[in-house]
């Protein structure tokens, strides 16, 4: 995409509407490690997964880190929970597995913290399991939900942008958590979506597709974040595909791209 209209946004998806605050810059060298840190099981792939996938099919080594179990993930008030927690584990770990593409079984890559789904805090001991990992895979690039994205509803997003920026703090300084026998590790970069201010788009030409498996690999999901009914009953599963896509090219087009992700870029670590 070289210019031209700006696509219509798409309203209903957990990414969605972006404002215009100027230049951005665009993709940036693919980092031989990443972390993804998202609130629930299916919330990496919404922000971030064609990024993921383009970064892993170029060699990057993708991790996954999950605050919460999902256990509010369903509209059945009748629901087993611990059989939605463990089915959405599952798919969380499938999903990663989309991502990461043939041959790069991502079992030891997927970390779940295991915090109530929607009672999520700001807490010393998540902040200090956070920075753990971040200590212990090496991340050149950190991604992570932006906690500062105006009129946020749900609450367990805006605690985990927070406890990531936290703990990245905690990871990168050598007074913090010496009991964890680690060496500190500061990441190269910081890029935060749902982008209340977005400064930089990763292209997402030719991941479209694996976004969007990846996704749908969240069936427990389905009715309640996706809106599709049924298996996808009368084209919902359709109709959906649509959505994402109309969302990556509007992504896109803020960097010059038929198809983006866009989000907040720190550098200055």
């Amino acid at each position: 995409m070289t210019g031209g209209d700006r696509p219509p946004s798409v309203s209903g998806l957990p990414v969605g509407d972006l404002p215009d605050d100027g230049p951005v810059t665009v993709d940036l060298p693919v980092p031989a490690s990443a972390l993804a840190v998202g609130a629930h099981p299916d919330d990496i792939e919404f922000g971030c997964g064609a990024t993921l996938a383009r970064w892993a099919a170029a060699g990057c080594r993708v991790h996954h880190l999950v605050h919460t179990d999902g256990a509010k993930g369903s509209w059945d008030p009748g629901a087993d929970l611990v059989a939605l927690v463990a089915e959405r584990e599952a798919e969380c770990r499938a999903g990663a597995a989309v991502l990461a593409g043939p041959g790069a079984p991502p079992a030891d890559r997927v970390t779940f913290l295991r915090r109530v789904d929607g009672e999520l805090t700001e807490d010393p001991d998540t902040r200090r399991d956070i920075a753990a990992v971040i200590r212990r895979v090496r991340p050149a690039v950190v991604l992570g939900h932006d906690p500062w994205r105006r009129y946020r509803l749900h609450p367990d997003h805006r605690h985990a942008g927070f406890l990531t920026l936290d703990a990245l703090v905690a990871a990168r300084d050598p007074h913090y958590l010496p009991e964890l026998g680690l060496e500190p590790h500061r990441p190269g970069h910081l890029l935060l979506w749902e982008a209340d201010l977005p400064n930089h788009v990763e292209t997402a030409v030719g991941f479209e597709s694996v976004k969007i498996e990846a996704l749908l690999v969240h069936a427990s999901q389905r009715e309640s974040t996706m809106g599709i009914d049924d298996a996808g009953a009368d084209g919902r599963v359709e109709v959906f595909d649509d959505a994402v896509r109309r969302q990556l090219r509007s992504h896109g087009w803020l960097g010059g791209f038929d198809a983006g992700e866009a989000f907040r870029l720190l550098s200055d670590l």
